[in-house]
């Protein structure tokens, strides 16, 4: 069978791809830590997964308007205005099934064929497919270590040409963990201001911040560069939804309906049952978020401890998501039982054999780094990385 060139450019997922290499592993009764999750390993808060229960309980499983329930996309205005001072109507709000969904939607209705679309890596490995699908070309713009992984003002300025349609923006960022300041984005947005270039803003992860860092969305740099902006968020990582497939984008009118009349023909609406847990999830105490952003830093501060203790390795400081990009170019050119290390796949598939699952970096733009997620326990953490340590004492 042929398929279209367009759903042939697509690259797998190198991270499911390890993901599913390391469960094979555990079923044939192998010990694997994993620390590719990309999700909170917190079960939902249970007042979000009675008020389900509920919408069940009252037969609320019919169609919804296919860009959200009118009350949830009021209360998702709300939240914008109450948390970040941005005014939008309801109807510039577009609930669709996952953040992802959103991202999508965004670049299909902006992005035409040959569009240039600047994205800083490392980046998520689902932004360059999903150019790719809408005919675009990702520019990619190398953050800087020394600066945390995070661009400059005179980075977007040298990648924007006349063919740059977009900007992708992350912060707090996966896989990095880099959280912008407001005086950075300030900066940033005046470029893209000036350039006449559009924003997604992707802030997933806003709520995971740690240790008095906060979150600026692009769009509070000024009401010109609010309407050139679509920022994209969602339930997934905040309240530990991943599952109930539920994010949302604020849009630009014009742009909000063309996604609206789109998404109406694409999937129709979001899950029914998943949206009132949802409005459930917004208007509830964020006490369980508390805890596990708690839970999170301490992880975070523990494994930067360790990682720092051990010779040859290295890694930035993240303020925000679930992330610590591990700097392991160190071990390139050594070698494990003869074979010789020359990336960051090798190293991925090296530590999977000791009972590892990292994310390689070059799955992300930087193949000197490997990717560790503290989205698992304390004790995991801990005997992951003296797997890791022996392994590094070993090719040394």
């Amino acid at each position: 069978m042929n398929t279209t060139k367009r759903i042939s450019s697509i690259s797998p997922s190198l991270t499911l791809a390890i993901t599913a290499k390391a469960k094979a592993m555990k079923a044939e009764g192998k010990s694997v830590i994993g620390f590719g999750a990309g999700e909170p390993d917190f079960n939902t808060p249970q007042h979000i997964i009675d008020a389900a229960k509920e919408a069940l309980d009252k037969g609320c499983t019919k169609y919804t308007p296919s860009s959200g329930l009118p009350q949830l996309r009021a209360k998702i205005a709300e939240k914008f205005k109450l948390e970040q001072g941005l005014d939008y109507e309801p109807s510039q709000i577009i609930v669709s099934s996952g953040a992802k969904h959103s991202i999508f939607n965004a670049m299909f209705a902006l992005v035409e064929d040959g569009d240039e679309v600047i994205i800083p890596a490392p980046y998520w490995l689902t932004y360059p497919e999903v150019v790719k699908v809408c005919g675009g070309v990702s520019v990619f713009v190398e953050g800087h270590k020394e600066n945390h992984f995070k661009i400059t003002p005179e980075d977007l300025k040298k990648a924007i040409t006349p063919k740059t349609k977009m900007l992708v923006f992350n912060s707090p960022s996966n896989p990095t963990g880099a959280v912008y300041t407001e005086e950075e984005i300030r900066a940033l947005g005046k470029v893209a201001e000036e350039a006449g270039i559009w924003v997604l803003s992707d802030e997933i992860y806003s709520k995971l911040i740690y240790d008095g860092v906060k979150h600026f969305s692009m769009a509070q740099v000024s009401e010109k560069l609010k309407e050139r902006t679509v920022v994209i968020n969602g339930v997934s990582k905040t309240y530990a939804m991943t599952g109930w497939r539920i994010g949302w984008l604020a849009a630009p009118k014009d742009v909000a309906k063309a996604i609206d009349s789109f998404q109406s023909h694409a999937t129709s609406n979001p899950t029914s049952i998943a949206q009132y847990a949802t409005l459930a999830a917004l208007a509830g105490s964020e006490e369980e978020l508390e805890k596990m952003r708690g839970i999170f830093n301490d992880r975070r501060k523990f494994m930067i401890e360790r990682i720092h203790s051990i010779e040859h390795l290295d890694c930035i400081e993240p303020d925000g998501a679930f992330y610590i990009m591990l700097i392991v170019n160190k071990l390139y050119g050594k070698r494990d039982n003869g074979r010789k290390i020359g990336g960051s796949l090798d190293v991925a598939d090296m530590l999977l054999e000791k009972g590892v699952a990292v994310v390689p970096g070059i799955a992300f733009g930087d193949d000197e780094c490997v990717r560790l997620s503290y989205a698992i326990s304390k004790e995991d953490i801990a005997a992951g990385l003296d797997r890791i340590e022996q392994f590094v004492k070993e090719v040394f």
